[in-house]
């Protein structure tokens, strides 16, 4: 029997907002203004769904290098500079939340700056509210179970009642870790191509490109209010 739905968990970046194409491009000029050479296509496979501090590790381990002290905070007045003129929502998130007919809130790797400042550009804010839960607020980021358990566990729902929404592999894991009824999103830039598939252990999540078909898939989180106006 299929366990009911309690909370919907979105994933930010390249879920809610079509970021991840600008935050590749930007970390991809900050590296290379540090003489560190990583290829755009290398970043958006193994950078996508990660903290910083993560993305850190991995070039300190992978390339033999460590970044600039101040790296960090002038790639993130980069990238909120950039997401300033250029950060949209992905097509019809705004309509699923408005017809949503469960609690739902936002688990993400990104830091609190940045995603209060992306959850503002693109007017989301009003709409999570206090529900917005980060990697800083957990000992260990996706593809840990952490953010996601921490999240269900602060709005009171089980996990197993839990949908998690995720668009990179990290975050897939983490939300199966969780033991979560898990989905991918492909409809962010980033995954149009259709270049960036799932690892073979993960081939059996079921995937959507376009929001209609998250009602189509859960017509019973549907707003029957909506549809009688």
């Amino acid at each position: 029997m299929t366990s009911r739905i309690d909370l919907v968990i979105f994933d930010c970046d390249g879920v809610l907002v079509d970021s991840e194409l600008i935050s590749a491009r930007i970390l991809t000029e900050a590296l290379r203004a540090a003489d560190i050479r990583i290829e755009f296509d290398y970043l958006l496979d193994n950078f996508i769904g990660r903290s910083f501090p993560k993305v850190a590790d991995i070039i300190r381990h992978r390339f033999d290098r460590t970044l600039p002290e101040d790296f960090e905070k002038a790639y993130r007045a980069s990238l909120l500079a950039a997401f300033e003129d250029e950060l949209q929502t992905t097509d019809g998130i705004h309509h699923v939340l408005a017809n949503l007919d469960r609690p739902y809130c936002l688990a993400t790797s990104s830091s609190p700056a940045r995603v209060g400042r992306s959850l503002e550009l693109v007017g989301l804010s009003e709409a999570f509210g206090e529900r917005v839960y980060t990697a800083s607020q957990v000992l260990h980021g996706k593809p840990a179970p952490d953010l996601f358990l921490f999240a269900a566990e602060s709005l009171g729902a089980r996990a197993e009642n839990c949908v998690v929404i995720e668009d990179s592999v990290p975050g897939i894991e983490a939300g199966i870790a969780a033991g979560m009824r898990t989905y991918r999103y492909t409809g962010g830039g980033h995954l149009k191509d259709g270049k960036r598939g799932l690892p073979d252990h993960l081939r059996s999540v079921q995937t959507f490109d376009n929001w209609q078909n998250f009602f189509e898939m859960h017509p019973e989180l549907y707003k029957r209010s909506s549809e009688t106006g």
